[in-house]
């Protein structure tokens, strides 16, 4: 017996109801910016209440649910992480710092041993 999830389709009116949100959003931007000579509260308005009736609209659909879902757990998730403290954080730093400046230097050295293996020895180029 298999242990993988089944992917249903989504009906054509959800995915109505998902183009019906993007165009909500789209007239909110747009009504934004046809309204340029208004006071900003009433451009702000007309952007914000685009994207609410697009949440709204994409919220019945079961991929706006899914989408939502997702973002809700994602910020669960971004709570349980143990952040750095500054001495942690610049100890790292110093570290990735101190790699790169040795990393660097070897390649240098590597580069010019072969240079030197190569044209020198080999094909009898002085530089």
């Amino acid at each position: 017996m298999s242990n993988q999830s089944v992917q249903t389709v989504g009906t054509s009116g959800d995915k109505l109801k998902v183009v019906l949100a993007v165009v909500a959003a789209i007239a909110g931007v747009v009504g934004f910016f046809y309204l340029a000579g208004q006071p900003t509260l009433v451009r702000a308005a007309a952007l914000v209440v685009g994207l609410l009736i697009s949440v709204g609209i994409a919220y019945t659909s079961t991929s706006g649910r899914d989408f939502i879902n997702f973002s809700k757990e994602a910020v669960r998730e971004t709570k349980k992480v143990v952040w750095p403290t500054r001495k942690e954080a610049t100890q790292i730093t110093l570290i990735v710092f101190a790699f790169v400046v040795v990393m660097a230097m070897f390649l240098w050295g590597t580069d010019k041993l072969l240079e030197f293996l190569l044209y020198d020895l080999i094909l009898g180029w002085k530089n």
